[in-house]
């Protein structure tokens, strides 16, 4: 077992901007229903597009962020901004607690399709106008680090900022980034990822992924673990957490909502499923490894659910390999069945759902997903109560990172 940690990382604020809910209670009652909002995609240039369904963000109000940072940055930037604000005021970190210490303070995100929206649209003026209507901000608006950027420069962070460019698994990894600056003596960061891959130009790159599901009926377009799977639906939102010593959390008189026990990282190759297994299962031993936790203690799995049979199949093996007989009856979920795979987000949505499972001591369903032909106790149609003190959340990219994340409740 790894040497145990003197100074835990913990989450003491959760803010979530999802197709399902644009705030934390919002999201969780529907995550907890096995609501299902995937649809038809409506946003405009889009409807000629073969890729038809998607999870959207349709009830998000851009004004909660102040005009001048909205003109300079995408719609994937308004969604950390804004999930960035929520999970510090759940936090009860208001700017005078950072303004003493603006070195104390960081931001870390992560993103795999950036600002493709402005962009775009920024391409356009100068194709069709020419140089002088392109804005200044097409330089910065597009990048993939433009979240972190606005989030430290709003709020006046000035301590670690990074971004972590790793797949759809980066999410996670933004994560356990977060838990090692704590760790390391910084006081808080605020860390996770939002996307916006819903724009003509994101969606036309993502036509090249093989394991994109072109299905136009919205019940049946995506269905990991089943027979009919035929890929994954994009979505967009996402979610940012706040990290912080659990020390500091308990001197501040905030409750610690979950601590980030354990965490690793593996990478097998782009859509080389079948070697997912093997690399997959590594991530779950090192994670069980680090938060010296035995495989019997994991009492749900946030499944990375590709929906593709040789991706399912891989990471059903994968479970099984690494928590033996227990991989077999520990309940599984993969509640963005019902929202979409929001690459880097995805995984970051799974763990708040996570830390709000252990709470509720309730596991949320998988919509849409009845008839299961992997040996694995996904849990279905409605949610189940149970006791949930440790969560294994997975995730998987279409580039060929693996990671697994252990989430533990309030202190261990």
């Amino acid at each position: 077992m790894s040497a145990p940690r003197t100074r835990r990382a913990a989450v003491t604020g959760i803010g979530v901007v999802a197709p399902n809910g644009t705030s934390t209670d919002t999201f969780w009652k529907a995550t907890q229903e096995g609501v299902s909002v995937l649809d038809r995609i409506t946003r405009e240039g889009c409807d000629h597009l073969p890729l038809r369904v998607g999870g959207e963000v349709r009830a998000f109000d851009p004004s909660v962020i102040e005009e001048r940072f909205l003109v300079q940055t995408d719609r994937f930037s308004h969604f950390a901004m804004a999930a960035a604000d929520r999970a510090l005021e759940d936090a009860r970190l208001g700017q005078a607690d950072v303004d003493g210490a603006p070195f104390s303070a960081g931001v870390v995100t992560a993103a795999g399709s950036g600002g493709g929206e402005f962009g775009q649209r920024e391409l356009q003026q100068l194709w069709g106008r020419g140089s002088r209507f392109v804005g200044p901000y097409q330089s910065i608006a597009w990048f993939y680090a433009a979240s972190t950027g606005q989030i430290s420069i709003r709020r006046g962070f000035k301590g670690p900022c990074s971004v972590v460019a790793a797949d759809e698994a980066g999410g996670l990894d933004a994560l356990a980034h977060a838990a090692r600056a704590v760790e390391r003596g910084t006081r808080v960061i605020v860390a996770g990822s939002t996307e916006a891959p819903l724009a003509p130009y994101s969606m036309v790159c993502q036509l090249g992924y093989e394991e994109l599901s072109t299905l136009d009926d919205p019940v049946r377009a995506y269905r990991p673990f089943t027979a009919d799977a035929c890929g994954f639906v994009p979505g967009e939102g996402g979610a940012m957490l706040v990290v912080e010593a659990e020390t500091s959390a308990r001197d501040r008189g905030v409750p610690v909502r979950a601590t980030l026990a354990g965490h690793a990282a593996t990478f097998t190759g782009a859509s080389r499923w079948e070697l997912s297994r093997e690399g997959l299962a590594q991530a779950i031993r090192g994670a069980l490894d680090e938060a010296g936790c035995a495989p019997e203690q994991v009492d749900v799995v946030f499944a990375d659910a590709l929906g593709i049979p040789q991706a399912d199949r891989a990471e059903a093996l994968a479970i099984a390999d690494a928590l033996g007989a227990h991989g077999r009856r520990v309940p599984v979920t993969a509640p963005k069945t019902g929202i979409g795979r929001a690459y880097c987000a995805a995984p970051v949505l799974d763990a708040a759902a996570a830390v709000l499972a252990m709470e509720h001591g309730l596991i949320p369903p998988t919509p849409n997903v009845v008839d299961i032909c992997h040996d694995l106790d996904l849990v279905t149609v409605r949610a189940r109560a149970a006791e949930v003190r440790t969560a294994l959340v997975l995730s998987r990219g279409l580039m060929g990172s693996n990671t697994a994340l252990v989430l533990r409740h309030g202190t261990p």
